[in-house]
């Protein structure tokens, strides 16, 4: 029974990995665009609708890390990864299909240019093997005491996040450095047991005699067009709950590369959620040499005066449009900020930009209810309640499963956002 489960998870992944190909032919052969274009009169140019919800901003050409090229998120992820296995001789890189280069092709190129490292020997087996819990162990035997896979720095794992996880602990105990790949941020749940209270608590429980701090989790995160319930999940939330880990979503290439090797090079376990609508959708120059962007500090996109804008990932291109739409129809000055980290979060940034303005809107993907806009909101209104004009508006996704179809209803696009601004500004 478990076995049939396991074929039928692999067989639904490769199917929405060749689902989103499809799509991509799609638009290549132009039928997308034949459905989507307005009719207009002769001699008129057609405006054309665009099927994401937002338009990507790019950053202006960072001066000061040397070298850039033009790159999207994804390359700017194997970027990261290729100056992080460069670096550390013990970094390794393991997941669903990584080895051909993942579904998103994140880590194509690596397996061959970094195959093979140093055998384990015999204690840190030992020393990894006591960190695994049962369910993890038939994944340790397959890829660790292989002859020929425990020599892999950039390695396939079976279909089990719950391993994967497990596994990427106990690597990390030894003291070298684990990145693991959870194919989907909505199939991260399996591990769960082992974040929250194996990864999460590993320093605390043994009074820091031990820890997993070099852990590193990546999941493919967030609305994508067409992902449905199981590939357009927002689980950030869940991971805010929990102390000991970190949690960061990057909204760009740049900031992807940046805020990864922050993450890589962390003392503690963290979680990287990257925006899969904007692996290709988001291009801009990024730095060939390794650079870091701190972690637990928001950016300050644009300075406003008269309401703040809070979003990470994706979001915050939506709202960047929004606080142009403000500016040019009522006269409005938004000050929007990139979030970046969510545990820990930057509240001073958030206060000190709320206090300015008097007024706040949060935007996520992620469902209304127990979204981590709720913490924002109550944190915004303990310290910043004498300074507020009007009450805090969250504008987030439905309490309802990720709709197919009815993804454009679904989403806080700008629209629902301006709306919401406008009513602030008028409360």
């Amino acid at each position: 029974m478990a076995a049939l489960a396991a074929t039928a998870g692999g067989l639904l992944r490769l199917r929405a990995a060749g689902a989103e190909g499809q799509w991509r032919r799609l638009r290549g052969a132009g039928l997308l665009r034949g459905l989507l274009q307005l009719d207009s009169a002769p001699g008129v140019a057609a405006q054309r609708r665009h099927v994401a919800h937002f338009t990507f901003q790019p950053d202006p050409e960072p001066q000061e890390y040397g070298q850039t090229q033009k790159m999207n998120l994804f390359q700017a992820i194997t970027s990261a990864l290729d100056n992080s296995l460069a670096k550390d001789p013990t970094a390794v890189i393991f997941g669903e299909d990584v080895a051909f280069g993942g579904v998103f092709r994140c880590t194509v190129g690596l397996r061959d240019k970094y195959g093979f490292s140093a055998p384990l020997t015999l204690p840190t087996c030992s020393c990894m093997l006591s960190t695994l819990s049962i369910g993890t162990l038939h994944m340790f035997i397959i890829v660790v005491l292989n002859p020929w896979s425990g020599k892999d720095r950039v390695f396939n794992t079976p279909l089990c996040e719950q391993g994967i996880v497990g596994f990427g602990i106990g690597i990390a105990v030894t003291g070298a450095t684990a990145i693991a790949e959870i194919q989907f941020a909505d199939y991260i749940f399996p591990a769960f047991d082992q974040i929250v209270n194996e990864a999460a608590k590993y320093r605390y429980r043994s009074g820091d005699l031990f820890n997993c701090g070099s852990l590193t989790i990546r999941a493919p995160w967030g609305c994508v067009g067409h992902g449905a319930l199981y590939h357009s999940q927002s689980p950030e939330a869940f991971f805010a709950h929990c102390p000991g880990i970190k949690v960061v979503v990057p909204r760009s290439p740049f900031q992807a590369k940046g805020l990864l090797l922050s993450c890589i090079e962390d003392k503690n376990p963290c979680i990287f959620f990257e925006p899969k609508i904007l692996y290709r959708a988001a291009v801009e120059q990024v730095p060939v040499e390794p650079y870091s962007i701190p972690l637990s500090q928001a950016e300050v996109v644009q300075e406003g005066s008269d309401v703040t804008l809070v979003a990470w990932g994706t979001q915050v291109h939506v709202i960047r449009e929004v606080a142009s739409m403000a500016q040019e129809k009522l006269g409005v000055s938004c000050e929007v900020i990139d979030l970046r980290t969510i545990l820990p979060w930057d509240m001073d940034t958030v206060c000190k930009s709320v206090i300015k303005t008097g007024r706040l809107l949060i935007s996520h993907e992620a469902p209304l209810t127990g979204g981590f806009a709720s913490e924002i909101s109550s944190t915004v209104q303990e310290e910043c309640f004498l300074n507020l004009e009007a009450p805090i508006s969250r504008v987030c996704g439905y309490d309802t499963p990720f709709p197919h179809i009815f993804e454009p209803f679904y989403i806080p696009d700008k629209w629902k956002c301006y709306d919401a601004l406008r009513k602030m500004i008028n409360y």
